[in-house]
């Protein structure tokens, strides 16, 4: 049997336990909730709802818009301490760079994240700025190249779709897909030509090329760049950044690799030597 502190943090009634139903209530892919909607999804009675809401606020974990809230940016910057996104931006953002200067254009690492794109990293001059897409930034995978991809990629893409029509298609400009019918014909596409190019759905003028990005023992991430529509083409563009996103898998294979194979150091003030191995 555990000790009382070990079924304590597991139980659903704990405090902790609680405030991880809370946070749990934004994986289906909703962008900001009102405490009715979060006392509903979590389970948590709305009055322990409000007060752990607001402790999560001040942690950082929550922000609070007037009546609604979403997921705080605190939250974004401690799973890039996790060691595979940690390796993946650490590879990437040098040959993000170097992509920038070739293309001239913007140019965005991403990952699904329920229905929406969350922008790990990105590279873009002063005169492009597109704040939409900051780094920890969200936007609808509806929208945009790099959500496209990764949904077209994704084995639950036809339910995140469905997801995002049960609230309707978000729409962001006049040429935003908005017809459910559409985007899967779209991502059906995708899928088979292996990117996304998407025209003016995030903003009017502005066009996004991306390509997959392959990380071992996790789903894709994407690449793409993202300028003024004359200024990307599919024959100009492509292959360099396919070749960069291919750089960036070699590059996170080779540093994953790395750190598995290297020895652990034991640190010789606790005296302890490492254990002699022995046939299994």
């Amino acid at each position: 049997m555990g000790s009382y502190a070990e079924e304590d943090v597991l139980l659903p009634n704990s405090v902790l336990g609680k405030a991880q139903l809370l946070l749990a209530a934004f994986e289906s892919g909703a962008d900001r909730l009102r405490l009715s909607e979060l006392s509903r999804r979590s389970g948590v009675p709305k009055a322990s709802a409000y007060r752990l809401a607001r402790e999560l606020v001040q942690w950082g974990l929550l922000d609070r818009h007037g009546e609604t809230y979403e997921l705080g940016i605190r939250l974004f910057h401690l799973g890039q301490r996790v060691p595979a996104s940690s390796v993946l931006r650490s590879v990437a953002r040098p040959l993000m760079a170097d992509l920038f200067t070739r293309s001239h254009a913007a140019v965005h690492l991403a990952v699904l994240d329920g229905t929406h794109v969350l922008f790990l990293e990105k590279i873009a001059g002063e005169a492009n700025v597109l704040t939409h897409s900051q780094v920890g930034g969200r936007l609808p995978a509806s929208c945009t190249a790099t959500g496209h991809l990764l949904l077209a990629l994704a084995p639950d893409g036809p339910e995140q779709v469905a997801a995002l029509a049960r609230g309707g298609l978000p729409v962001m400009t006049p040429r935003t897909v908005t017809d459910p019918k559409v985007l899967m014909r779209r991502l059906s596409m995708v899928s088979r030509q292996g990117y996304a190019l998407e025209v003016e759905g995030v903003r009017t003028g502005y066009a996004s090329l991306a390509v997959p990005v392959a990380v071992p023992g996790s789903a894709h991430a994407a690449l793409s760049i993202t300028a003024p529509v004359a200024q990307v083409s599919v024959d100009r563009h492509l292959a360099t950044l396919r070749a960069t996103a291919e750089s960036i898998e070699r590059g996170v294979a080779r540093k994953t690799s790395y750190d598995m194979d290297r020895p652990a150091v034991v640190p010789r003030s606790t005296g302890v030597r490492p254990a002699r191995a022995t046939a299994s």
